[in-house]
């Protein structure tokens, strides 16, 4: 497969064409054509990126986060020659928030077979070089299914399925059918989490899985309010990063209230639920 960066595309998509110089200086396009149909570079208007560019290191970082990003991520795009994806989930799902309350859901699948339980568990990624975390981050295809949040329960198979692989304990067997090629993503801004090629999702196959079953037990209780499950499971020893996903689906709450919850508020949830518990307990 080629890959052709166009400069059109990057003008199109952002004015600072300068990215293009830079990414060609850091030589991580030397041995790499792009396909701007499956490729797309943007970079933030504003920002030290755009006065730094790549070489005086104004974030205080050691190494330009951005070339980083790109070389790890142009490396995953054999990944995008194909609609099939079959890989162990970490599991992983990925809930977006543009255009609440109608957003795009579903899991994040590695095409690998292998244990990839730290693909997503960022508790244990406190030591490992940066290049690693960023290139698994980087195999991570998402499959979107767009879905009203109150009315996931009406969205069919792949939400349902989405729901199962959240709540597993442990890496699931996925086959991630596309309704085309995954396209490629890189936002140039040092403060992004990266992730990889997504594609609207065609049907989602998942395997056997088994469920956390002190998340199961939170999610079977339909009278118990989110705040208390994440609590009582924060206290039962259940990493956040599971509670958060959790949360994101839907799994806790009372009935009539649960709802799919954007990743990125979901985080934040747990988290501000979580600290004003355990700040309360300090102060007594």
């Amino acid at each position: 497969m080629g890959l052709r960066f166009s400069r059109g595309r990057l003008d199109k998509a952002s004015p600072n064409v300068w990215l293009l110089d830079v990414l060609k200086g850091s030589g991580v396009t030397s041995d790499i054509s792009y396909d701007e149909s499956q490729f797309l570079v943007k970079a933030s208007k504003r920002g030290l990126c755009v006065v730094c560019k790549g070489a005086r290191f104004l974030c205080g970082k050691t190494r330009c986060p951005i070339i980083v990003k790109a070389n790890l991520f142009l490396k995953s795009a054999p990944l995008m020659q194909s609609e099939d994806i079959a890989g162990a989930s970490p599991p992983s799902v990925f809930v977006g928030r543009i255009g609440y309350p109608y957003v795009y859901a579903g899991p994040l699948v590695p095409p690998v077979q292998e244990d990839t339980s730290l693909y997503d568990l960022p508790e244990y990624w406190f030591g490992k070089p940066i290049d690693e975390i960023v290139g698994f981050r980087s195999m991570l295809i998402r499959g979107k299914h767009r879905v009203h949040v109150q009315k996931f329960n009406e969205a069919g198979k792949i939400i349902e399925k989405t729901r199962e692989l959240a709540l597993a304990v442990n890496p699931v067997d996925v086959e991630l059918i596309l309704k085309k090629k995954p396209r490629g993503f890189l936002l140039l801004d040092d403060e992004v989490q990266p992730f990889g090629p997504s594609a609207p999702i065609r049907d989602l196959r998942v395997g056997n899985t088994r469920w956390d079953h002190q998340i199961e037990k939170a999610y079977g209780d339909t009278d118990l309010k989110a705040a208390e499950a994440v609590l009582e499971l924060y206290s039962k020893g259940v990493l956040v990063t599971k509670i958060q996903r959790a949360f994101s689906v839907g799994a806790f709450g009372l009935e009539k209230n649960r709802r799919l919850v954007p990743t990125r508020w979901s985080i934040t949830a747990v988290d501000s639920t979580l600290s004003k518990a355990l700040m309360e307990k300090v102060k007594t």
